[in-house]
């Protein structure tokens, strides 16, 4: 008698290698599907990178060519230039002695001057991350697969 329940619930073989079979499959889609999630991240993260590499190229020529441009001006204001450009348009040096002084009336020479504030180039250093890499996959998967329907669906029993 034992040995007939047992033989009724004994299932045959074909089946057992049936589950056997699609329990490898299942773990290798697993394994397939989380290798392709890794592949994806990696290859945005390495996008990502190419790209602060290639913004920090064009910051450190814009600042090199910031620094040329401010030596050229530098140089161009220095005292012997200005003397020089001076001479050349046919300026001379005043003497302090023979000048004619004139009094513009309205003037105060003794007001407070106010001028602009110097030009500060700002450079942000503070890093952009975007949305998409500060969730989780709990936090994605909630939002986006378990989130309740909204739409112009009509509700009962709302007048």
């Amino acid at each position: 008698m034992k040995n007939q329940i047992l033989q009724a619930y004994k299932q045959a073989p074909w089946r057992i290698q049936l589950q056997w079979i699609g329990l490898f499959l299942l773990g290798l889609v697993l394994i397939a599907s989380i290798t392709g999630v890794y592949l994806s991240i990696s290859a945005q993260a390495a996008t990502s990178g190419r790209r602060i590499q290639y913004l920090e190229s064009q910051i450190s020529t814009i600042n090199n060519e910031i620094a040329e441009l401010t030596a050229e001006l530098a140089a161009a204001k220095s005292v012997d230039s200005m003397q020089s450009r001076a001479q050349s348009l046919g300026f001379i040096p005043l003497n302090p002695h023979n000048a004619i002084y004139l009094e513009v009336p309205g003037y105060n020479p003794h007001a407070d001057l106010v001028l602009a504030p110097p030009r500060v180039n700002i450079i942000s250093e503070s890093p952009t991350v975007l949305s998409s890499y500060r969730t989780s996959l709990w936090e994605w998967l909630v939002s986006n697969i378990w989130q309740t329907p909204t739409g112009d669906a009509p509700t009962e029993g709302v007048q």
